[in-house]
């Protein structure tokens, strides 16, 4: 089913639009909770929060595609539930993989008025959309679905090594971009 349809069975509160959602993105949504969480248990319930908030948000939204926005809610939940776990050591690649992303984004947390988190948040966009795609695609998977650097060797058929170097780089990049956009860091 396409994700226009499922949209309007959203719209038309049939509850045949969570099971086609599940059926069309929910081992996507499950690898993004585990990638968080590293439990099965808990990114199960993290899926089923998932369906919830989307049932809960549409309407009144309207999203097209449906993949990303299903995308999002798994991952925020995720991150959600790690924070309210308080353990690092169940929480896999999240500890690393803030840590890396800590040197060169300002920290959200800050008090800051929710007109700089969009400002921030444009930014960013700008910035990966500007990436070549290759560099995108592997930003995009270390630091939004939490892969490991081996994981992310063997899809693009590279060493560990220069996954690494390549992040590296990125985030320098990144660095310096948000810091001439006016951020401070």
């Amino acid at each position: 089913m396409e994700d226009k349809q499922i949209v309007e069975l959203y719209w038309a509160r049939s509850e045949t639009a969570i099971s086609e959602t599940e059926k069309k993105y929910g081992r996507y949504c499950h690898y993004i909770a585990y990638q968080i969480l590293y439990n099965d248990e808990d990114a199960k319930e993290v899926v089923n929060d998932t369906y919830l908030k989307t049932w809960n948000t549409i309407p009144p939204q309207r999203p097209d595609p449906l993949k990303p926005y299903v995308g999002t809610i798994s991952r925020q939940l995720a991150l959600d539930e790690y924070k309210e776990q308080h353990a690092q050591k169940r929480g896999g690649q999240v500890p690393l993989v803030l840590d890396e992303l800590s040197e060169c984004i300002p920290d959200n947390d800050s008090g800051a008025d929710i007109g700089e988190s969009v400002a921030l948040s444009d930014a960013l966009n700008r910035f990966i959309w500007a990436l070549p795609q290759r560099t995108r695609n592997i930003f995009v998977r270390r630091y939004f679905y939490m892969s490991t650097i081996a994981e992310i060797a063997k899809d693009f058929s590279m060493k560990e090594s220069n996954v690494t170097m390549h992040l590296l780089r990125t985030r320098k990049k990144l660095e310096q971009f948000l810091k001439k956009e006016g951020f401070d860091l």
